[in-house]
């Protein structure tokens, strides 16, 4: 069974905080269903990172990487393009001086 959306970004949030890093919300979702994206912003190199919740053949949650760019503004235009199309989607930023992303699911690496 999955957490409610509004829950899990709670603890995503507070994980990151506890981690040292800053975590908000950018745009809120659907509270039970909705779909979450994360965006990782490293303050030390300045570079970004999307990873988008996907679920794999066994059910189970895990995170990809839908945009394999690392500069903002293309994974900010990624970003517009799916608040269109599925308008109940969280998004939280996330801005680490490692450039961790704090899921505690399985993370696909980037090919």
């Amino acid at each position: 069974m999955l957490l409610a959306s509004d829950v899990w970004v709670a603890a995503l949030i507070r994980r990151a905080e506890l981690g040292g890093a800053f975590a908000t919300v950018a745009r809120k979702g659907d509270d039970r269903a909705g779909s979450v994206i994360v965006k990782v912003f490293n303050t030390t190199d300045r570079s970004a990172r999307l990873y988008s919740e996907a679920f794999g053949p066994d059910g189970d949650r895990l995170w990809i990487r839908p945009v394999k760019s690392d500069q903002e503004s293309e994974l900010d235009a990624y970003l517009e393009r799916q608040t269109r199309f599925d308008p109940d989607i969280w998004i939280v930023e996330i801005e680490d001086r490692e450039g961790r992303h704090f899921l505690t699911e399985r993370v696909e690496r980037a090919g």
